[in-house]
């Protein structure tokens, strides 16, 4: 009898002793950083050392994941987290359940942090018809913590790398934002001839939306409004070399149906398919008062010339869309005193107001109208202002780039 009370005791010690040695090394693990596998690794090895024949373990990473498993093949479990296990807040018999996705485990454990579940464990017994206490049993209090401690150090390794994510592309933002605020021109033509203005509202830093003025030579002047899909250091890359080649093309002084089809060739070529980049260019010369454009694939600009409003469509597809653009159709416009032309992107015309309307392009010819004797910067706060009152409490989604010229 001693000697049983005395092999009790030793064992007593030894599982106690196994249960510090875990808590130690599992401690020492997180604060080492190891990898999510290790972790599991010690875990796996804890739980069979304490006799448990079976375990499946569900964690939450963005989603539901069987994160490890023994005592049975995980790919035949058919268990869906949010359907079976969500309604357990607490710990759970299973054995005498009927439904047979738990067959052979006893329990669930769930782990919560608050009111978020992190995590869900179940184990199952060794079959053994000896009289005794079940491992399960023995060893809940101890297999709950530790449990616990696993799926906390797994949510905090997630938060940190999304903590890391956010910061990379917070980087990656504020480096896009300094790359596009030097893209954009810091001065505009301002003399008899011509009155321009802009306007540029980022959203969340950085976009794709992009203008210039470029003279072409003495007597003609070329204007473009463009917007590249996508966000980021990519996108403000793709849009820098846009502008590089933009710049060398109207400076060469090619034709528009070539400068367009040159500058589809460098965004397939700078994009390889995965962006494309809308514009509205037009040459305006102040001699024969003469505006030529094409448009490709951008939102239309609207010209106030004379009574008339007009919306600027003939073009082409974007940039960047088609291997090789059909011949885009140019458009031509004899351009009277005081003809006004609002080219924009679509953060402008797309804002929705709390019934969920947008503030579309028609609103943009009344806006004109209206300020048909305002100078551009004027009239581009008077939109802006439009717009606020527009929009209510609906937030903007996108960039808002606005280019407005009047010609004298």
């Amino acid at each position: 009898m001693a000697v049983k009370s005395l092999k009790r005791a030793q064992n007593k010690i030894k599982i106690k002793d196994l249960k510090l040695d875990a808590l130690l090394e599992v401690t020492l693990a997180i604060n080492s950083n190891v990898t999510k596998e290790e972790l599991f690794g010690i875990y796996e090895k804890v739980l069979r050392e304490l006799d448990i024949e079976k375990i499946a373990l569900y964690i939450y990473e963005s989603e539901w994941n069987l994160a490890t498993w023994y005592g049975l093949e995980g790919e035949k479990l058919n268990i869906n987290v949010e359907q079976d296990l969500l309604i357990y807040e607490e710990i759970e018999e299973v054995n005498s359940k009927s439904e047979a996705i738990f067959d052979g485990f006893d329990l669930i454990i769930p782990v919560f942090h608050k009111t978020k579940p992190l995590a869900y464990l179940l184990i199952g017994d060794i079959i053994n018809e000896a009289i005794q206490i079940s491992p399960i049993i023995k060893h809940l209090p101890f297999i709950q913590t530790f449990t616990n401690i696993i799926s906390v150090a797994i949510e905090n390794k997630n938060l940190a790398k999304e903590a890391i994510r956010q910061e990379r592309v917070k980087k990656e933002l504020e480096l896009a934002s300094q790359m596009q605020g030097m893209l954009l021109p810091t001065t505009l033509p301002q003399d008899e001839h011509l009155d321009i203005a802009a306007f540029y509202k980022s959203h969340q830093q950085v976009g794709g939306d992009y203008y210039d003025v470029i003279w072409v030579n003495k007597t003609e002047i070329a204007m473009c409004i463009a917007d590249v899909s996508g966000k980021g250091v990519s996108a403000a890359i793709l849009m820098s070399n846009f502008q590089a080649n933009l710049q060398a093309g109207v400076t060469h002084s090619v034709s528009l149906p070539e400068l367009v089809q040159y500058l589809n060739d460098k965004v397939i070529r700078n994009a390889k398919g995965e962006k494309f980049i809308t514009m509205f260019i037009a040459t305006y010369n102040i001699e024969s008062r003469q505006l030529t454009y094409v448009n490709c694939g951008h939102n239309p600009p609207v010209l106030k010339n004379g009574t008339e409003i007009l919306q600027l469509k003939d073009g082409c597809p974007g940039l960047g869309m088609l291997d090789y653009l059909p011949s885009p159709k140019i458009g031509v416009i004899d351009l009277k005193q005081n003809a006004s032309l609002v080219m924009y992107t679509d953060g402008l015309v797309e804002v929705e107001n709390n019934k969920k309307e947008e503030y579309g392009t028609t609103r943009v010819m009344e806006s004109i109208i209206k300020k048909k004797k305002a100078s551009m910067a004027e009239l581009n706060t008077f939109l802006m202002k439009d717009l606020e009152q527009f929009k209510e409490e609906e937030p903007f989604v996108d960039d808002i780039a606005i280019l407005s010229c009047k010609f004298l």
